[in-house]
Formats: C-alpha cells, structure tokens, sequence
C-alpha cells in the first residue's frame, strides 16, 4: 500500500481512500452508497436486489434488473435514472448495487 491510496478530507476530518474522495468533492460532500457500502457516481449502472412497484406506471421492475446511466440528486438516498416506459424515475440507494 502507498502513501497515495488515502487523501486527508477536511469535509469530514478524516482519511477516505483516495476514489471516494474525487466521489465526496464531486458532489459537494454528500456521498451516495448503494445497499452494500459501494460509492456511486453520475453515469454508473447498478442493478436492483429486490423486486420494485413503480407507482403511477402499473409496473413492477423484477429484481436483477439493470439500470444504465444513474444521476445523483443531491439526496444522500435517492437516484435518478431512466427505464423503458417510465419517465422520472426515482430509486432509492438501499434496493440498488453498483455494477
């Protein structure tokens, strides 16, 4: 291990390894984390660990499904990404895993 694999942030006054910290300066320190502890970042894929009921579209999206290109909201739990046939689709970061 080196001495460039973790960066002090001042932010939370710590040591971060150094991929997470570009994720918290990105963002303006809020940090989204899918369900296991992964950092995600605008454009990742993630893909869903439980089936989901999407209100309003009559749709239930089955778990193992893949999600492309994901935006971050501002909101430490939500993300927001496009499916088939569902505009402004919202998720929560718990039933999601980084791909």
């Amino acid at each position: 291990m080196s001495g460039d694999d973790y960066v002090y942030d001042e932010a939370s006054g710590g040591w971060v390894a150094a991929g997470a910290a570009v994720a918290v300066a990105a963002d303006d320190g809020v940090v989204v984390r899918d369900s296991v502890g992964n950092v995600l970042a605008d454009g990742d894929q993630v893909t869903l660990i439980k089936d989901l009921t999407v209100k309003g579209a009559g749709q239930t999206l089955k778990r193992g499904t893949l999600i492309k290109s994901i935006r971050l909201t501002g909101d430490a739990q939500e993300i927001d990404c496009k499916f088939d046939g569902i505009k402004g689709l919202v998720l929560r970061a718990e039933f999601v895993r980084k791909r």
